[in-house]
């Protein structure tokens, strides 16, 4: 049922178990419990005594997320700063895929459909995020590998990652960096520890996704060939997959 209510955008898998031990669900007149199975097309699913499941249309919206704005839907207490719900003239709960902190900019989704948005975001599928990140300073190679092969944050070692040189001299570098987790500030936190600091940070591509030539602030809804390049990772997920292959290799020995 969980999975059901994820889908139809009530909440989060996790909140929407929460909802069901509520006893907020009913199935065709019945409380439903937790782990409760049903068809959407041939049950009657209220919940808080709305009617979901029959009528649900998935909605997929790309957003370029421009610097100083919130990638949540509504700001903490006190903060004044707009957050990305705002851009959106949709109605209706919407989650966020990819979130990006709020100095950093580029692509961003929001959706209805909460399956999906779990699949794309969580670790544990390894899906694919491509950002162009410019650094102070030249990186070496030995700096690219050791990040590559994944740098200790939080007490546990970050997920192998994809690093590509776009552009490097005495004063900055620009990297193309492809990753499948996205830890609080994570390249922020790796580059700076590294000696590189991030002068600009811009999320380029969800899967095989990219911006192009839409402007900052500006959104549109997905067509469905393009949620299916938004779902199909690029090609540097076998070098990322191989990398940890390697490590874990090395740590059995």
């Amino acid at each position: 049922m969980q999975k059901i209510m994820a889908k139809a955008g009530i909440a989060s898998r996790r909140k929407c178990e929460a909802i069901i031990e509520a006893g907020r669900v009913r199935i065709n007149g019945k409380v439903a419990q937790l782990g409760a199975k049903a068809d959407p097309q041939a049950d009657i699913i209220l919940v808080d005594g709305q009617r979901i499941g029959n009528d649900f249309q998935p909605l997929y919206i790309v957003v370029n997320k421009p610097k100083g704005v919130l990638s949540t839907n509504e700001p903490e207490k006190d903060d004044q700063r707009p957050v990305i719900r705002d851009l959106i003239e949709v109605p209706g709960h919407l989650f966020t895929i990819g979130r990006l902190d709020a100095d950093s900019e580029g692509l961003m989704i929001l959706t209805n459909d909460g399956a999906v948005a779990n699949k794309v975001s969580h670790p544990r599928y390894e899906h694919t995020k491509t950002y162009k990140v410019t650094v102070k300073g030249k990186v070496l190679r030995e700096t690219i590998e050791k990040w590559e092969a994944g740098i200790w944050l939080d007490g546990s070692r970050t997920a192998a990652c994809s690093i590509r040189v776009l552009d490097s001299n005495r004063r900055a570098s620009t990297l193309r960096i492809v990753m499948v987790e996205g830890r609080k500030r994570q390249i922020r936190r790796i580059a700076s520890d590294l000696g590189h600091p991030v002068i600009r940070l811009v999320r380029t591509q969800i899967g095989q996704l990219g911006l192009g030539t839409l402007r900052k602030g500006a959104w549109y809804q997905l067509d469905d060939h393009e949620v299916e390049a938004m779902l199909t990772p690029v090609s540097e997920l076998n070098m990322i997959r191989k990398r940890r292959r390697e490590r874990k290799q090395r740590k059995r020995q």
